[in-house]
Order: C-alpha cells, then sequence, then structure tokens
C-alpha cells in the first residue's frame, strides 16, 4: 500500500512539476516575442528613416 501510495503521490507531483515548467516556457516565449516584436519595429522604422535621408541625399536614384 505504500509503494501504491508513494507512486500516486509521485505521478501527481510530477505533472504538476511539468505544468510548472511549461507554464514558465511559455511566459518567457512570450516575453522574447514582445521584445524581438518592439525591435523589428524600430528596425523597420530606422530603415525607412535612412531610406527618405539617402533619397533626399541622392536624388539621382529616384529618375528625379
Amino acid at each position: 500500500m505504500f509503494v501504491f501510495v508513494t507512486t500516486v503521490m509521485l505521478y501527481v507531483f510530477g505533472f504538476v512539476f511539468l505544468y510548472g515548467v511549461i507554464r514558465i516556457a511559455v511566459r518567457h516565449a512570450c516575453e522574447d516575442l514582445e521584445v524581438r516584436r518592439a525591435q523589428m519595429l524600430h528596425d523597420e522604422r530606422s530603415a525607412a528613416a535612412d531610406d527618405r535621408s539617402f533619397v533626399r541625399a541622392n536624388p539621382f536614384v529616384t529618375n528625379g
């Protein structure tokens, strides 16, 4: 009986542990995604500003 109770307790605690690990992993993945999305938006805006300044400095590239 002791072996059965111990096995059930370890089985249940194993699922609780896995749930916690998966939850932490998903939270960190979401945080990384938010940071990466913000960085991509910043890079995109920076590239657009660089393109505009390049075109102003070199008007011949626009066939104008």
